[in-house]
């Protein structure tokens, strides 16, 4: 998927996290729906969001046919954790997320460690690093346990110890929240990056809040230019206005625009 231009240049596929069309959206409309949006508006794929789901029976069906309609490459994300609050290895969290993925014609399954402790057994995890035939990708999320880079370090470094490499979903925003840097974060973890979540933030007075990368006050450019070359970039904030096929195709276009030479 990745576009090879003229002058010798990457430009990575861009998918929309379905996220960044709001809850309130996706739960009235479906995310059948907003994936239609995406494609209208030129996205590589899209990535269904467990947490946006409605339970309707035919939900994941129609999903699936949306993507194949448009030729949409599909992630599937998971809200539950690798590891249980206990620090245990939750199987039938992989269960339910692969057998679901399974479902979409997922290519990747992103979910965080969760409850993860360094030095936790990750055996009873290889068989599921690529589970019939989609891949397991493993993201920094918003807490100390599975969103910092110590225990980030630690399961990746474990994992490389076994001989297997998990790509890990880099989400430049959420070091933020956890009182990490991303540039520091971005060097330490390039070479496990196989997908970037990409969202812009600000500090208000009470806390951080997700904004466009063209109204970010961190330097989002840097922190893509010091990930791997091809790798897909997924827009992970708000997409809104009245027109929302022509507001997407604008921030699709702003990430294809930050090229990367070959």
């Amino acid at each position: 998927m990745t576009r090879r231009q003229q002058d010798g240049s990457l430009q990575p596929p861009v998918l929309i996290s379905l996220t960044a069309y709001g809850a309130d959206l996706a739960r009235r409309d479906g995310q059948a729906a907003l994936g239609r949006i995406a494609a209208a508006a030129g996205a590589d794929g899209v990535e269904y969001r467990g947490e946006l789901q409605r339970g309707h029976k035919d939900e994941v069906r129609e999903q699936r046919a949306v993507a194949e309609h448009h030729g949409l490459s599909v992630v599937w994300s998971s809200p539950e954790g690798l590891w249980s609050e206990t620090g245990s290895l939750d199987l039938a969290a992989l269960d339910r997320a692969f057998t679901t993925a399974l479902a979409l014609g997922a290519g990747s399954v992103k979910m965080s460690l969760g409850g993860y402790r360094e030095g936790a057994a990750l055996e009873g995890l290889l068989p599921w690093l690529r589970h019939g035939g989609i891949e397991l990708v493993v993201e920094n999320d918003q807490t100390a346990s599975a969103g910092t880079v110590p225990p980030l370090r630690d399961f990746f470094a474990r994992a490389t110890a076994l001989g297997k490499t998990v790509p890990m979903t880099f989400d430049m925003g959420n070091w933020h929240w956890t009182g990490e840097d991303p540039l520091d974060a971005a060097q330490a973890f390039a070479a496990q990056v196989g997908y970037v979540h990409c969202k812009g933030v600000l500090r208000t007075p009470a806390r951080w809040v997700a904004v466009p990368l063209d109204q970010s006050a961190a330097p989002w450019r840097s922190v893509l230019r010091r990930l791997p070359a091809g790798v897909a970039r997924a827009i992970e904030f708000p997409l809104q206005g009245e027109d929302l096929v022509q507001v997407t195709r604008k921030h699709v276009e702003l990430l294809r625009s930050v090229e990367i030479p070959a």
